[in-house]
């Protein structure tokens, strides 16, 4: 038996194996939207409303109660601001720093099981085109049977095969959808951070800055 005779007989099996193959693919999709859906929703946060407040405490010298007070916060800004806020002591370079690899770290945590979404939206349409040729090839492979049932047993075979491309379509329409949505989200809660990061910054470069400023009323020839 050639190649085409090894598929032929392989296409026998039909499409049903592939329809359940795409509801385990289904299965995984909403899984991972569920999960992506409450992660992102806890990460989230009025930034605006948390700078002012920053801000504020810089002003009054109370940066050690906003520490305490956001220190179990899980919104992704807070959080890279409490770490570049660990380390305002060690100077505007520590800070940035610390900043930094705290965001990439989140970013991290963030993009996990996005690259399902994200395959699951490009591949499984094809999977269902799959199925959908390995029906046809099978309800053909029927119809050649002379007998009085073999034309309906061919129109089964067919729309069968014709469910497997819809399916597909039905798995990879939503998970393209969820990949946009929660990378969006992704680059809007990446801005916040950026946004706290930059006003923590600006807050310690200008605290450093009033603690070299000389006092009134002396020169640079007299003591205070």
């Amino acid at each position: 038996m050639d190649l085409s005779g090894h598929f032929v007989a392989f296409a026998q099996l039909g499409a049903g194996w592939v329809l359940w193959l795409l509801i385990g693919l289904s299965v995984v999709s909403i899984g991972v939207m569920i999960d992506r859906a409450l992660w992102f929703r806890r990460r989230d946060t009025d930034t605006e409303k948390f700078t002012r407040e920053l801000k504020g405490a810089f002003e009054r010298d109370e940066i050690e109660r906003i520490e305490t007070k956001y220190k179990d916060d899980p919104a992704i800004s807070v959080q890279v601001a409490m770490a570049g806020l660990a380390e305002r002591d060690h100077g505007p370079e520590a800070v940035a720093e610390a900043m930094h690899g705290e965001r990439a770290r989140w970013r991290t945590a963030a993009d996990r099981n996005l690259i399902i979404l994200g395959t699951l939206g490009n591949n499984v349409p094809f999977v269902g085109l799959f199925g959908t040729v390995l029906g046809v090839i099978n309800a053909f492979e029927h119809l050649r049977e002379k007998t009085a049932m073999a034309e309906d047993v061919t129109l089964d075979l067919i729309a069968e095969a014709l469910a497997a491309t819809a399916f597909g379509l039905m798995v990879a329409i939503p998970a393209v959808v969820a990949f946009n949505y929660f990378s969006r989200k992704l680059r809007v809660l990446l801005g916040g951070a950026d946004q706290a990061a930059h006003t923590v910054l600006s807050l310690v470069h200008g605290r450093d800055a009033s603690k070299l400023q000389p006092r009134v009323g002396t020169t640079s020839g007299e003591p205070a």
